[in-house]
């Protein structure tokens, strides 16, 4: 099995528009500017990104190179393996989410009019992000917005529910949940189908919030996680598994092992399952890689919400 070393060089971000200062793990300094010791970020040599504690470490599986960043949390990396978004908590409690390009080291606050966005996902193609949003009447929806800070639309904006977890079906098509259905937008906002949970994945299951689904790249299979009725002894609350589902004969398999609890599910474009769980007594998680059969690997073992770039 692989494993990713846990051996580090520092890239601070900016925290906040308010320029709160992150400290330099190397030195203790503060600054306000993105530092980056000398590693090359050229020829996409980062292929995961994952939360390790207080900071979020991006790394090259096959090289081990490694860089982290401090005071940052919903790690999302780049299909191409260059950019890395994620989100910043500022001292008034606002959430914002930020684009780092790792090759010239500069940094970009998505700017949508929020003082509360959070958790980005990057479309297939690279070129728009997707976010949790809470709009002006105090309702969660999903918002997308290019890479190039233009082109920003709040999807479902006229509906009076909470729409949860976005995701890319494809380029063109996202899904969100609202706990009982599961919908499918075009990238103008447009309401274009509507599934309900329950009748997709059947009654055993609990779906919270930041449950994700994700179709494949054909089109046929959608993979979740979601709650389910495991007793595992010393586990503090319900137990969670990624499954994934045959739409055409509604059959559900299930992709991370028993005895395991496993909070979250990341689908790269390319069918690549990453995940992180803990196993008991349930207190460090590690992350790891399956295909569609449920052949897992352990890729890291400390860490949490990984996310993968396209091979």
């Amino acid at each position: 099995m692989t494993k990713i070393s846990s051996k580090i060089v520092s890239l601070l971000i900016p925290c906040v528009a308010l320029i709160v200062s992150c400290n330099n793990n190397k030195s203790g300094e503060e600054t306000t500017k993105a530092v980056l010791d000398t590693v090359s970020l050229s020829n996409k040599n980062f292929a995961l990104a994952y939360q390790d504690g207080s900071k979020i470490v991006a790394t090259s599986i096959d090289t081990m190179k490694q860089i982290s960043f401090g005071g940052a949390t919903d790690p999302a990396i780049s299909p191409d393996g260059n950019k890395l978004a994620y989100t910043v908590n500022d001292t008034a409690g606002h959430r914002t989410i930020w684009v780092a390009d790792m090759e010239n080291k500069s940094q970009l606050l998505l700017q949508v009019n929020s003082g509360n966005y959070y958790q980005a996902v990057w479309s297939p193609g690279g070129n728009s992000i997707a976010f949790n949003i809470f709009n002006a009447k105090n309702l969660w929806k999903i918002g997308i917005i290019k890479t190039d800070n233009t082109g920003y639309v709040m999807l479902d904006s006229a509906s009076k529910i909470n729409v949860y977890a976005p995701t890319w079906k494809n380029e063109k098509e996202l899904i969100g949940q609202d706990l009982v259905n599961l919908y499918t937008f075009d990238i103008s906002g447009k309401l274009t189908d509507t599934k309900s949970i329950a009748g997709l994945i059947g009654k055993d299951f609990t779906i919270a919030s930041s449950n994700r689904f994700f179709y494949t790249k054909d089109g046929k299979k959608l993979i979740f996680n979601a709650g389910n009725a495991d007793v595992l002894d010393g586990l503090t609350g319900p137990s969670e598994a990624v499954y994934i589902l045959d739409l055409a004969g509604k059959k559900i398999n299930r992709i991370s092992p028993k005895g395991m609890n496993v909070p979250y599910v990341f689908v790269t474009a390319d069918d690549r399952i990453f995940y992180s769980g803990s196993e008991k007594p349930y207190i460090q998680n590690k992350i790891y890689v399956s295909d569609l059969s449920g052949n897992s690997k352990l890729l890291v073992d400390k860490g949490t919400n990984p996310t993968g770039a396209l091979k």
